[in-house]
């Protein structure tokens, strides 16, 4: 009955006593419970419910959380065997923000192991599905987070971003993901993947209730050093700005057809139809212009990205020893306990980045590994910077096409899609407010245009897309299922 509504229209209905904040949270709960074998988005369904009296807009509002945010006294396990049996003693600044708001927490969701992975499929529960179509993925890492908005459970979810897996996953389950500034949202409690990359990210159905979202949750923290100052501007009562005279460029290497050798149907319809989608934003008043950007540079994202994120999960994850954290195995020795503790606990996928981010730090390959990368990504992220200059976002197709096939799946991505399947990483390497909202169906499936703008400028990026969101017809859409 109140499926798939979005935050202000559940609101209203709270307001006007026509349903209770317990039946939203039953029927959230009983559609996650539903869905669960067949998508499997959520690691841990609660039965109790709880919530705090607020003022706040989100007083009552169902959501979920990704599992890899510290909820005191709720299993919270990274969907790893290592954790499989972790209870925190401390909240995460977000879950304490959506507590405070009286926001009710519904269940937290299945992630790819340890947030290290973009296609859902590597949590120990096992694959998470996509709405539209059992047989392809959603992307990860936040994968449950992403499909439990896409499957109408709950109007938002909040998930984490490190390269891309709020924006991707959002494209493919065609929602909004919105990852805000870097240190725009505390970081306090969520399991750090690569410190200097990780974001918290928001998924909902509408740009409008992003924005609502994030202005409960921004803020200075005294828990996490990286966090601003706090913004006192209202994202939410700035959507209607006017856009007239701002400018957006997209980047020639990326959307145009004659830069693939292997020209896929999907492909072809997703870079057409984004070429009508530019079409409509110059007719909303934005200008629209095309820059070239030196490939050998677009095509240094994703090794710049693997080299960096895998030398920091390796520091970060050290704790996972099966000492501090983990199943203790009977062992003759320290080092054997960690070894056995380890060799069980971490998915093959894990170990081998583990391996790399090791190489990666090790003192004769710091230099030339690690280190050059972070040159790497400074240029690129100065190369964007110059360009901002000039324009006020950056508009790009946020996938090639829909999304894959779960069959045959793997991590890695084909050297003729490389660029447009990861240059969403440069949101994260400069910190930039970066927005994917779904604006065309290829094939029966959503596929999501990805706007970015400079750091600290979340209002623009909000404003941006609120606004071409009313051209695309895909506002609050969600896939209903039996």
């Amino acid at each position: 009955m109140y499926k798939a509504k979005s935050i202000k229209e559940l609101r209203k209905l709270l307001d006007d006593k026509k349903v209770t904040k317990e039946e939203l949270f039953e029927e959230s709960t009983s559609l996650a419970k539903k869905y669960q074998e067949d998508y499997n988005s959520f690691v841990t369904i609660l039965d109790k419910f709880k919530s705090k009296d607020s003022d706040s807009i989100l007083d009552g509002i169902p959501y979920s959380l990704k599992d890899s945010f510290s909820t005191s006294n709720i299993l919270t396990t990274a969907s790893s065997n290592i954790l499989k049996d972790y209870i925190p003693v401390y909240d995460a600044t977000v879950y304490k923000k959506l507590k405070k708001a009286g926001a009710t927490l519904i269940g937290k969701t299945t992630l790819d192991e340890l947030a290290m992975g973009g296609t859902g499929t590597t949590a120990a529960t096992g694959i998470v599905r996509n709405p539209y179509d059992k047989e392809r993925l959603i992307g990860g890492s936040s994968a449950g987070a992403a499909s439990s908005v896409a499957l109408g459970i709950t109007p938002f979810a909040i998930g984490s971003d490190t390269g891309d897996s709020v924006r991707k996953p959002a494209s493919h389950g065609g929602i909004v993901g919105f990852k805000p500034t870097y240190g725009r949202i505390s970081r306090y409690g969520l399991f750090a993947f690569a410190s200097s990359l990780d974001h918290v990210g928001i998924l909902t159905r509408n740009v409008e209730d992003a924005a609502i979202v994030t202005d409960v949750l921004k803020g200075k923290d005294e828990n996490d050093m990286t966090t601003l100052k706090t913004d006192r501007t209202e994202y939410a009562s700035h959507l209607e700005d006017s856009i007239k005279g701002k400018k957006l460029f997209y980047i020639k290497e990326i959307c145009n057809l004659e830069e693939y050798p292997k020209q896929s149907t999907e492909l072809k319809e997703t870079l057409s139809d984004f070429k009508i989608l530019l079409d409509k934003c110059r007719e909303l008043g934005f200008i629209v212009e095309e820059v070239s950007i030196d490939k050998k540079l677009l095509e240094a994202i994703y090794p710049t990205y693997m080299t960096i994120s895998c030398a920091e999960a390796t520091s970060n994850n050290s704790n996972l020893t099966g000492i501090q954290f983990g199943p203790r195995p009977k062992a003759d020795n320290v080092d054997d306990l960690m070894f056995k503790a380890r060799t069980k606990g971490f998915s093959e996928l894990i170990k081998r980045r583990f391996i790399l981010g090791s190489y990666i730090l090790q003192k004769e390959n710091q230099e030339k590994l690690f280190l050059n990368a972070g040159r790497v990504r400074r240029i690129i992220v100065d190369k964007i910077n110059k360009l901002f200059e000039e324009y006020d976002a950056m508009i790009l197709p946020a996938s090639g096409g829909p999304a894959p096939k779960i069959e045959g799946t793997t991590e890695e991505v084909t050297d003729d899609e490389v660029v447009l399947e990861n240059h969403l990483a440069i949101a994260n390497f400069g910190g930039m407010p970066s927005i994917t909202i779904p604006f065309t169906i290829v094939n029966g499936l959503p596929v999501g245009v990805n706007i970015t703008c400079k750091a600290k400028e979340d209002c623009k990026t909000l404003n941006i897309a609120h606004e071409i969101e009313k051209v695309t017809g895909l506002k609050d859409i969600y896939k209903e299922v039996d």
